[in-house]
């Protein structure tokens, strides 16, 4: 019969990407050009954030100002043309691959 050590109250969990990030069951990782986006499906969005979302038949990332979605290109999506707007998720992470630091950021 032994007893527990003391030296397990300094003992610290492994670092991993779903700690850091707080990957769990509501998140989506999806590859970018750049490397790896986390996209929380359970998140209400709020102005400011962006949002993974369907348009024109091809994913984007987006900006939400207002009522209003701001693409990468800096074009303003609202009124009627949001009907057409498929949204995935807010972007909690963006991962980069150390192959392309060229790539600019999100």
């Amino acid at each position: 019969m032994g007893f527990v050590s003391p030296a397990t109250d300094y003992v610290e969990q492994r670092l991993t990407i779903d700690n850091l990030c707080g990957i769990d069951g509501n998140c989506r990782v999806i590859e970018t050009s750049c490397g790896w986006a986390v996209i929380n499906v359970a998140i209400n969005a709020s102005s400011g954030d962006t949002l993974l979302v369907t348009m024109d038949g091809r994913n984007q990332f987006v900006k939400l100002q207002g009522a209003a979605l701001i693409t990468e290109e800096g074009e303003a999506i609202e009124g009627d043309y949001l009907d057409d707007v498929k949204v995935h998720g807010v972007l909690t992470h963006t991962l980069n691959s150390v192959k392309n630091d060229g790539c600019p950021a999100i």
